[in-house]
């Protein structure tokens, strides 16, 4: 549900025929050169080309990645979105773009993933009814990086989407990257077995088997030195 698809009015958009005159009032086929009426026919086209753009214009307007930022305003009070102090515009677009579907995933836990993802924000995991924690506290980890760059975004997503009653509180992560290499693992398996034959002397020592099972493994893994 976070990828949408885009709406291209251009391309839905009825396509103008091409302009053709019959051969004898192209200006081109028996004439020398370029002649009129071909210049007429072609002034006329494009002409047609400038209305059809003047049509499609309102539809233009309704795409918020698109519009003026006169528009973008009436778009953005019309989905409830208030822009926030220092927002840039094109992020605010994105607010604007996808206000429904984020409406939609308001509230869940696996829902307030998707609305950081499609605004950009990156990786994040939410905790809730945590053992020695109130009932009401819903923890959100983010990297320390993620939440410096859009602290104010997070506060206002969580103002507008988070659940009612609901405190909401930040756990900044650190990320370490690690490299894991490929290695080789050798194994080894022998087994000895032995037999006792019954002797010929009179005693109490009885006939029977030794067996001894021994496995040997290695592994061995690279490490990078720094």
């Amino acid at each position: 549900m976070t990828k949408t698809t885009e709406l291209n009015h251009q391309d839905k958009a009825p396509q103008l025929p091409d302009s053709t005159a019959p051969w004898w009032e192209d200006g081109k086929t028996i004439a020398e050169g370029v002649q009129e009426p071909a210049f007429l026919a072609k002034g006329i086209m494009a002409f047609w080309r400038r209305l059809r753009g003047w049509l499609l214009q309102p539809l233009t307007q309704q795409d918020p990645m698109t519009c003026s930022e006169a528009m973008l305003v009436l778009l953005a009070w019309e989905r409830d979105i208030t822009r926030f102090k220092g927002e840039p515009l094109d992020l605010f677009r994105k607010r604007v773009k996808y206000a429904f579907i984020n409406a939609q995933d308001s509230g869940e836990v696996a829902g307030f993933k998707r609305i950081f993802e499609r605004l950009g924000i990156g990786w994040c995991e939410l905790h809730e009814r945590q053992e020695g924690t109130p009932w009401d506290v819903i923890t959100i980890e983010v990297a320390d990086s993620d939440l410096a760059a859009n602290q104010q975004l997070m506060e206002t997503l969580i103002q507008h989407y988070g659940r009612t009653c609901r405190r909401y509180r930040f756990q900044v992560l650190y990320p370490a990257v690690g490299y894991l290499h490929a290695g080789r693992i050798d194994m080894g398996h022998q087994v000895f077995t032995a037999t006792l034959n019954k002797p010929a002397c009179k005693g109490y020592l009885r006939a029977g088997q030794i067996h001894s099972v021994q496995h040997v493994f290695g592994a061995s893994l690279p490490r990078k030195e720094s």
